[in-house]
């Protein structure tokens, strides 16, 4: 199996320098150093790296839209790990520190970046320790600070704690909360690449994307390019969770069968029961049924199927699990995350909560079914933030493939017309 960020990672004190050294640690920068930082940014696109937080979006693409000859620039590392499933950063920032400061390194230089942040979530105290020691290490060999191996080249590095906030893995949401106000999501445009942190030109990326960028630099674009399919190249981090054997984080090459990562690497369905539905990429997409466990683990497969990859998290559910019952675990968390900005969402999460709460006690009547799906369409793509989205993808997905079980709620109890 292909592993590129998980390749020693369970390795005895990986987190510390003299260990990371040892695996080739660092390298990258020289090479990195001895080239223009525009040949660093055309290496990221030719690489084909596709953001791996959730968009997608390419990477060295996003570099390029830096505000040109705007001064100074900031990057701004995504360590906001909330979405529910999704533990794949956690375990990088907890074994494998230096290769998120590497990655941080090399993306400043090719932007012209002296100042990062890496915002991480509340509940990640414990880890923020293992990073500011992993920041001090980096420092003392002089690959952070001033004059970096004597290129002239100066970064420093920053570790933030949030307050445990979901809306704060949104980009902006985290630099209102960086920049010490409320984590609420900006009206875009202007994109944080022309003016993000404190107004300036800002480069947001995810710790699992950055992690990446040093295997680029030492090994070239091309070889992480021969890697997954046309589009969707390298590898991904894929958090399994769920009812299967062997829950756990692991990579494997774009493009692989999801049937192939829940019965092969994960184990299969606990307790032998049998594959009901599952949530590809974390609980804001929408869910698939069992019957098209084979679809390829990339963007574009994914994309046809009706979902997407999202952050990589991989939520599987078996058929002793009640969909209905499910589907309003993940409401319950997106009416507690919601900030409140955008009515839609304020008010849509809670209806939704409210009328799937009532099925679940047998209290309504079979026309909320119709009622939930309005809802949904009241709130999609239109609020400032993805979070109404994020809500709205696993109820209208659960009506769509399991329509019968919310059916049966009403047929139980002969109350078809109860209000």
């Amino acid at each position: 199996m292909t592993q590129i960020l998980f390749k020693n990672i369970d390795m005895k004190d990986l987190h510390t320098l003299k260990v990371y050294e040892k695996q080739g640690g660092y390298q990258s920068l020289k090479k990195a150093f001895d080239q223009k930082p525009e040949e660093i940014v055309e290496a990221v696109k030719a690489s084909g790296l596709r953001g791996r937080g959730g968009a997608g979006f390419p990477t060295g693409l996003k570099w390029s839209f830096l505000a040109k000859d705007v001064f100074p620039r900031y990057l701004c590392c995504n360590a906001d790990e909330s979405e529910p499933g999704t533990c794949k950063d956690r375990e990088l920032l907890l074994k494998n520190p230096h290769l998120l400061i590497e990655g941080m390194i090399l993306c400043s230089y090719a932007c012209r970046i002296e100042t990062g942040y890496i915002y991480m979530r509340g509940e990640f105290h414990d880890l923020s320790f293992i990073m500011d020691k992993a920041i001090e290490e980096a420092h003392a060999k002089v690959y952070l600070g001033k004059n970096i191996m004597g290129t002239g080249f100066d970064l420093e590095i920053h570790t933030h704690l949030g307050a445990g906030a979901y809306i704060c893995g949104e980009e902006s949401a985290l630099l209102n909360s960086l920049e010490g106000g409320r984590g609420e999501p900006r009206m875009k445009p202007p994109f944080p690449a022309v003016e993000g942190l404190y107004a300036k030109p800002t480069v947001i990326n995810n710790v699992e994307t950055l992690c990446v960028v040093p295997y680029i630099v030492n090994e070239g674009a091309e070889k992480y390019a021969s890697m997954g399919t046309e589009k969707s190249k390298g590898t991904k981090l894929v958090s399994v969770s769920g009812h299967v054997k062997r829950p756990a984080n692991y990579e494997v090459v774009l493009g692989t069968s999801t049937r192939e990562i829940i019965y092969d690497l994960a184990g299969g369905i606990r307790d032998d029961n049998e594959l009901k539905a599952f949530i590809p990429g974390g609980s804001s997409v929408p869910m698939l049924p069992a019957d098209q466990v084979d679809v390829g683990y990339d963007y574009e497969a994914l994309a046809a199927a009706g979902t997407m990859l999202g952050s990589g998290a991989l939520i599987v559910i078996d058929n002793k699990a009640d969909i209905v019952e499910t589907t309003l675990r993940l409401i319950s968390f997106y009416m507690h995350e919601s900030c409140g900005k955008c009515t839609p969402c304020r008010e849509g999460t809670r209806w939704l909560h409210q009328i799937v709460e009532r099925i679940l006690q047998h209290k309504g009547q079979i026309e909320y079914i119709n009622k939930i799906e309005d809802i949904c369409d009241n709130m999609a793509f239109k609020t400032f933030c993805p979070l109404a989205d994020a809500c709205v993808a696993p109820v209208v997905s659960s009506i769509k493939h399991f329509r019968s079980e919310y059916e049966e709620y009403f047929k139980k109890t002969g109350r078809l017309g109860l209000r």
